[in-house]
């Protein structure tokens, strides 16, 4: 690795001067950026129609497809650990990506032949809710697999632009395009998209290749012969890797807390947009107007702030500060339940996660074996993260039956942020005891 004040050569000596990075970190940044942007922009072509079939259904119906979503993803999870434990370590990326953008040339065939069927609707909005949190899942495995934490404060949230970049990209190419290739040539588009993601983390690991890292067993980094290694062992390990680590547990429940905070503001977000815009064309330019500055403010933070922050002040900031924030957003929610406000309180939610929570909380991945960053992380990812969207779809709506004020559903959301926070102070300073 290129010592963060050597002399950068001169393709990287604006990057370095201006983000921060080390002298030869400039490339690997930029591979890792157009990863993220790829598959991005392919993900964030297709989800305004999600979100807006997920509407079609029934606000009330939507803790059902939450629950299915959960469901299909328990199922998806033993073939990932089948390829995860027979593939090569570096082409795990090559291989599930692949299968997914065969997903999608038949999703976009079916579409094309019965664009008006429900039933295909339904597995489409669950289908893309899996693939979206194993995709982005395995994209960061690959850099903590080749980023040690010293390298990942530095580099992370700059990588993690161009999944910002990419967000906003994507609707604007859906807007574009889907006027005149319908939704399945937006979904064959999205497959050559997350085809090109593919030569770009295969970039990455070439660039690796060329910079070794010295081995180091205790925190999994290891040269290039590492990564042709096969992970081996069962395609249910992620979750036993999970529960034997108290470190990757604690890893967990702050993904649960995370993802009931979330789920907690999706469904406030439908009903509020559901009873002020009827029309969903109108439903589909909200969505697409929230993603845009919630991708704006995120690359934002990403390229100026992020990288700052975790080298200065620690992974603690990123963990803590966006729960801290969420929680008085909830207040705020309890006492002026509108749309207005629900607007921004979803907004530096999900701009906080992008630009601070996600890069910080990946970067906890960076102190553990090469088995709990695939396996582990993958298993924390999706099992975990959709199990708890299904869990609080359901307490959400038993909330709202039983109280029937949106207040309380508030209160209860600012309850859950103020322990998230507190969680992600207990794994910052964890970390801080596994050095690189």
């Amino acid at each position: 690795m290129t010592p963060p004040n050597a002399a950068p050569h001169a393709p990287g000596r604006w990057a370095s001067r201006l983000f921060g990075v080390g002298g030869d970190e400039a490339m690997p940044v930029l591979a890792g950026a157009l990863l993220f942007f790829l598959l991005f922009t392919g993900y964030f072509m297709l989800r305004p129609v999600r979100e807006t079939m997920g509407i079609a259904g029934g606000v009330d119906n939507l803790q059902w497809l939450f629950t299915a979503t959960f469901f299909a993803t328990l199922a998806a999870m033993p073939l990932f650990g089948w390829v995860a434990a027979r593939v090569q370590r570096r082409r795990i990326l090559a291989w599930v990506y692949g299968f997914f953008a065969a997903n999608l040339l038949a999703f976009a065939a079916a579409i094309h032949a019965d664009p008006g069927n429900a039933w295909l609707a339904r597995g489409f909005y669950v289908w893309l809710s899996v693939f979206n949190m194993i995709a982005i899942s395995l994209a960061w495995s690959v850099l903590v697999d080749l980023f040690p934490s010293a390298q990942a404060k530095r580099t992370f949230a700059l990588m993690a632009a161009g999944a910002s970049l990419g967000g906003l990209t994507g609707p604007l190419l859906g807007v574009a395009l889907v006027g005149t290739t319908g939704h399945g040539g937006l979904l064959a588009i999205a497959a050559l998209f997350l085809l090109a993601a593919i030569v770009a983390g295969e970039g990455l690991q070439r660039w690796r290749d060329r910079h070794p890292l010295p081995a180091d067993a205790g925190n999994g980094q290891e040269g290039s012969s590492g990564r042709r290694l096969r992970l081996g062992g069962s395609p249910f390990a992620g979750a036993s890797t999970v529960l034997r680590s108290p470190y990757l547990l604690g890893i967990a429940v702050f993904v649960l807390l995370l993802a009931s905070v979330t789920t907690f503001l999706y469904f406030e977000q439908a009903r509020l947009v559901e009873a002020r815009f009827p029309d969903p064309v109108d439903q589909t330019r909200v969505f697409g107007t929230i993603d845009a500055i919630v991708q704006t403010l995120a690359i934002l933070s990403q390229l100026f702030i992020t990288g700052r922050v975790a080298q200065r002040l620690g992974i603690g900031v990123l963990l803590v500060s966006v729960p801290l924030v969420v929680a008085a957003g909830f207040l705020w929610l309890a006492f002026a339940p509108t749309f207005a406000v629900l607007a921004v309180v979803m907004i530096v939610r999900r701009a906080g996660e992008y630009a601070f929570v996600r890069p910080g909380r990946e970067m906890l991945y960076t102190v553990v074996s090469p088995e709990a960053k695939y396996k582990g992380k993958n298993f924390i990812d999706t099992v975990v993260y959709r199990g708890a969207d299904a869990v609080s779809g359901w307490v959400k709506t038993l909330v709202d039956m039983i109280a029937q004020q949106p207040a309380v559903a508030a209160i209860a959301g600012a309850s859950i942020a103020l322990v998230w926070a507190a969680t992600g102070g207990r794994l910052a300073r964890a970390q801080r005891r596994h050095p690189d």
